[in-house]
């Protein structure tokens, strides 16, 4: 009796060691299992999950618009006033539903090719009015043309076009016009072949973005979705130094396994550059696990607050000798026009930016860019994409529309939110065939392992116990 008892006791300890040794080995190798699966699925080849995903993304991908709308225009290029602006918004537009195209897989040096269709469809449900609703902003043409032509026999002979076509510093345009393009009424006057449309987004509609090389993680699964080349070169032209490299994904995905010391680096075509973000928080989207990466102050900081920027400021006047920040001049990407990128209402940015202009409200919560990355796949699964683009007008004596005024001006036109969020849907079936698996197998190893640890240790105080009666 006393012999079975040891046995049955002895018997159940074993029994509990298996299962936590079980436990503690089905960890590493459940691991390892998911390791590889991972690894297999988020390469970018035909019949993996990242591939479908990354063709065309699942996720609707919105572009929301707030106008600033000037309030003071003849003040303003009468006295060099303050600019009073009043923010109008949203304007809504479904973006990036097409698929890529001339997609073509190298498997020499394990990169594939692409080009992403631009198109913009109007969504009036998603906003305040249509797209004839009218506002008052700066005139892209005249503001633009003593930056672009500053000899001044040529302002002199622009000036009279500019006076022939009634052309003012501010004018009246539609949300379409503003957007994608109108033709202008000076340009249209000057007698040598130039482009006559404008658009703060012209041409955007039936054109397209790329072409774009990007490693599909075959060979090396630490460089999936980064970008190899873009339009054929590795480093863009606009920047000196490597401020001009290519560096990083299109913010789609990023190499899986990501971890919250990594600093995510991504391009972005829209600001020319390439630019990173940082860890920010933990974030439950649909019942899975992200990381949010938001796009931190100093990245748009002066040389002086972070000495990596140096090789973006490229003049000396606007900037104050490179002591503002919170701009980036992407004139060189634009043709010459003085174009200026921030985040909206100037978050961020040094107070000598948005001194000449009233009616701002920055605000981090509204105003700032994040992304929200599931970090076992890599996969972006929520993002907002916040930027404000500003035109830089100057004053200039021989043109009779800006020869008042006594000061440079930033004016912004717009700032924009381009967000999506993944589905119901598929957020089911992620958390089906990653999140959940991955839950799953955790519940099981722990399972296994305390189960195992409190059997043997249950069962050896019992036998021992038994062994100490049977002695006494």
């Amino acid at each position: 009796m006393g012999c079975d008892r040891n046995c049955g006791l002895i018997a159940g300890a074993v029994i509990g060691a298996v299962l936590a040794v079980f436990g503690g080995i089905l960890m590493p190798v459940g691991d390892m299992l998911i390791e590889k699966t991972i690894k297999k699925e988020v390469v970018l080849e035909e019949g993996t999950i990242a591939f479908k995903n990354w063709v065309k993304t699942g996720t609707t991908v919105y572009r929301q618009f707030w106008i600033f709308d000037v309030q003071n225009p003849d003040e303003v290029a009468a006295n060099s006033s303050k600019i009073k602006v009043k923010q109008r918004g949203p304007y809504t537009y479904r973006v990036r539903y097409l698929a890529k195209e001339n997609i073509t897989q190298d498997p020499v040096d394990h990169t594939v090719s692409f080009v992403q269709p631009n198109g913009a469809i109007f969504e009036p449900s998603l906003s305040v009015g249509t797209e004839n609703d009218t506002f008052t902003v700066l005139n892209l043409a005249v503001a633009a043309a003593p930056h672009i032509y500053t000899n001044s026999f040529v302002q002199s002979v622009l000036n009279s076009l500019i006076k022939k076509s009634k052309s003012t510093m501010f004018q009246t345009r539609t949300l379409k016009e503003l957007l994608w393009g109108y033709k202008d009424p000076f340009l249209s006057l000057v007698p040598y072949p130039i482009s006559t449309t404008v658009g703060v987004f012209y041409p955007y509609n039936n054109t397209v973005d790329g072409v774009y090389k990007v490693f599909n993680g075959k060979d090396n699964i630490s460089n999936v979705a980064i970008i190899d080349t873009y339009k054929g070169k590795k480093n863009l032209s606009y920047w000196p130094s490597y401020c001009d490299m290519i560096n990083g994904t299109d913010a789609a995905s990023f190499p899986p396994f990501v971890e919250k010391s990594r600093i995510l680096r991504f391009f972005s075509s829209d600001i020319c550059r390439s630019i990173y973000a940082v860890f920010g928080s933990d974030v439950d989207l649909k019942g899975i696990p992200v990381y949010r990466f938001v796009l931190p102050a100093k990245a748009f900081a002066s040389p002086l607050q972070n000495p990596d920027n140096h090789c973006f400021c490229t003049e000396k006047i606007i900037s104050n000798n490179c002591t503002s920040y919170g701009v980036l001049d992407i004139g060189k990407c634009k043709e010459g026009k003085p174009v200026y990128i921030s985040l909206p209402h100037f978050l961020h940015a040094s107070p000598d930016i948005s001194e000449p202009i009233e009616g701002l409200n920055p605000n981090e919560e509204e105003h700032r860019t994040y992304l929200d990355v599931e970090p076992i796949t890599g996969f972006t699964l929520q993002f907002a994409k916040r930027l404000q683009v500003n035109i830089l007008v100057k004053p200039a004596r021989k043109i009779e529309a800006l020869k008042h005024l006594k000061r440079n001006y930033i004016v912004p036109i717009l700032w924009l939110n381009e967000t999506g969020t993944i589905g119901d849907e598929k957020a089911e079936m992620f958390r089906n065939q990653v999140t959940g698996k991955i839950k799953l197998l955790g519940l099981v190893e722990m399972v296994l392992l305390g189960l195992g640890v409190v059997m043997f240790v249950a069962f050896m105080i019992s036998y021992c116990a038994c062994r100490s009666k049977n002695a006494k």
